[in-house]
């Protein structure tokens, strides 16, 4: 579980957080091109991110994978868990290596994480494994459209700087990865050699050379199977310690409108459109605000609320109370 409170930051690792979030370089001495910038060296940066990884400042570092493009499924799911039993549960969820994130909500449906599978039909599985450990019934809720995906923070809480990491239309259908593709996932799906030549470490370790793995990385951004490359903060304790998931109920025929319509706002970080499950939950667009403060996250909730107007007929905001699991995606 990811300790919720708010860390002191120095002017370097401030910095560092801030621009590592906007990518990394595919260049033979990285990690001495990204230090240039900040006015440091290659080592000094990569001890500093060390230290920020050691604290929990940085959940990962490394690539950002975007698995339906590799042919699997990103699914979120959620599950009524009762107070008496939520360790137990927490334990036998996060225990399954499909849970790649795991949160507390404060909502009837208080257990919400997200499956990772390398095929589609393992988030079936997953779910009925879930199930099967745990006898609570699981509430699956496919990204059925991706309206934004950005995830910048800056560092100390002010409103999240939208970084669209692809277009909202980009193709998202499967790729035929070969043996290589796969065997270079594997390799840094759990975070990038800190080294000061990164790319020759993974080259080393598959037997490649270092302008392979470049080339090869290169290609799997250019093709929408890497997002992007660089760090990815603990939002809590860079100063984002209210996460509010506001759900919105829209008619069908005015979802892409709305869906685009939030997606564009600077308050969004995450915007899809998921599937209802009638009658308890008549939700259908999703979108991610983060804050300093629950009043904050309202606040920006109620102008979401008032951009969409009579297309919204109900919304209702989830803020999260525990991170109980935050890893990459693993195949």
């Amino acid at each position: 579980m990811l300790d919720p409170t708010v860390q002191t930051l120095n002017p370097l690792d401030q910095a560092i957080v801030d621009q590592l979030q906007g990518g990394f370089p595919l260049l033979p001495a990285a990690f001495d091109h990204a230090a240039a910038p900040l006015g440091i060296r290659g080592e000094t940066l990569i001890a500093q991110l060390d230290s920020l990884l050691a604290r929990k400042v940085l959940t990962r570092f490394g690539p950002m994978f975007q698995i339906e493009r590799m042919g699997g499924a990103f699914v979120l799911a959620a599950l009524a868990v009762p107070e008496a039993r939520f360790a137990e549960v927490t334990e036998q969820v996060n225990a399954l290596p499909e849970v790649a994130h795991n949160y507390q909500r404060n909502h009837r449906l208080n257990m919400w994480c997200v499956l990772a599978t390398a095929q589609p039909d393992g988030i079936a599985r997953a779910c009925a494994r879930i199930e099967a450990d745990t006898g609570l019934a699981v509430q699956a809720f496919p990204k059925l459209r991706e309206y934004y995906v950005g995830m910048r923070f800056g560092v100390g809480g002010h409103a999240p700087v939208g970084v669209l990491d692809r277009a909202p239309d980009a193709d998202t259908s499967p790729l035929t990865l070969d043996g290589d593709d796969t065997a270079l996932v594997r390799a840094c799906q759990a975070g990038l050699p800190r080294c000061p030549r990164p790319y020759q470490a993974l080259g080393d370790l598959l037997g490649w050379s270092e302008s392979q793995v470049i080339a090869r990385l290169q290609a799997l951004l250019e093709h929408g199977v890497i997002r992007r490359i660089g760090a990815v903060p603990n939002h809590y304790a860079i100063g984002y310690t209210a996460n509010g998931m506001a759900v919105f109920d829209i008619d069908d025929a005015d979802i892409d409108a709305c869906g685009q319509r939030l997606g564009a706002l600077p308050q969004v970080s995450h915007c899809y459109q998921r599937p209802r499950h009638l009658p308890d939950w008549p939700y259908n667009l999703f979108a991610m605000c983060h804050g300093s403060s629950h009043q904050s996250v309202l606040a920006d909730v109620a102008e979401l609320r008032r951009q969409l107007g009579r297309a919204c007929r109900g919304h209702d905001v989830l803020f999260s109370t525990a991170i109980l699991k935050k890893t990459g995606l693993r195949i």
